[in-house]
């Protein structure tokens, strides 16, 4: 096949190297095409010749060009509502738990890590809003790696088409039509329920917590075991006791995982 860019053996395992060093993921063989696609648009955005040349200036501009070089190998799929079980759990099992068990405190905190675009945040502010009484201070962490979705989730900014499926009911309570009428934006009461933050999950997290839940689905996919043992681990550090967590559909956590009690359909409750 005649390629536009030359991709050498030693390249490829450069760059998968730098990949999993930087945020844990694994890279295979198989993941090759992938990764030729999606540096060769940086190539071409560079005016580059190769890809000798672009780790070349990767190593060179480490600081300006290495947030770009994350963001082209990060996948972001998501949708409103993906999994519906798990926010219908969250409405009708964990909302009602949490109004009896933090009602001195008034106070819950829901994090969604892996945030992608913003779907996953904001369905969960649609679940929880107006399910608390007056007073109650309810937020949503929605953190991610790659810091295009990132601007993208925080401006709450959809096309018609990303909004397919959302009953107009919804649409109507949470989202308003641009001035060209063309994407719905998300309503600002729902915004603020949302503090958005670049994070790379590997690294040393700022925040204490606890949060009550944390959502973190179609991320440890990319992880090898050893890296989610830690994340998973680190999770249960920061969660409230008996606090939950949900994965994503493909995901799960091996036998050997001791903090966590699996309650069926990729939700996780944290042991005392």
């Amino acid at each position: 096949m005649n390629r536009e860019f030359l991709l050498t053996d030693n390249e490829f395992n450069h760059i998968v190297d730098l990949v999993y060093k930087a945020c844990g993921i694994v890279l295979g063989e198989h993941k090759r095409e992938m990764v030729y696609s999606r540096f060769a648009r940086r190539i071409r955005s560079l005016r580059l010749n190769n890809f000798e040349q672009y780790l070349e200036y990767l190593e060179s501009n480490r600081d300006k060009e290495f947030s770009h070089f994350i963001n082209a190998i990060t996948t972001n799929l998501t949708s409103f509502f993906r999994e519906i079980h798990h926010f219908e759990f969250l409405k009708s099992t964990l909302v009602p738990k949490l109004l009896k068990e933090n009602r001195s405190t008034k106070r819950v905190r829901i994090w969604s890590a892996g945030c992608s675009t913003g779907e996953e945040p904001y369905s969960i502010a649609m679940t929880l809003a107006n399910m608390f009484p007056l007073g109650w201070d309810v937020k949503i962490l929605a953190t991610d790696l790659d810091s295009n979705v990132l601007e993208k989730a925080s401006n709450g900014e959809y096309s018609a088409n990303s909004t397919i499926g959302l009953e107009p009911e919804v649409l109507k309570n949470w989202f308003f039509k641009d001035k060209q009428g063309e994407n719905y934006k998300v309503k600002p009461e729902l915004k603020k329920m949302i503090y958005f933050k670049r994070l790379n999950l590997l690294q040393a997290w700022p925040m204490k917590g606890p949060f009550d839940c944390i959502f973190c689905r179609n991320v440890v996919i990319y992880f090898d075991k050893k890296t989610k043992e830690n994340l998973f681990n680190n999770y249960a550090n920061i969660l409230i006791p008996q606090g939950h967590l949900f994965l994503g559909h493909s995901e799960s956590m091996g036998k050997e995982q001791k903090k966590f009690i699996g309650l069926g359909k990729t939700m996780y409750q944290k042991m005392n």
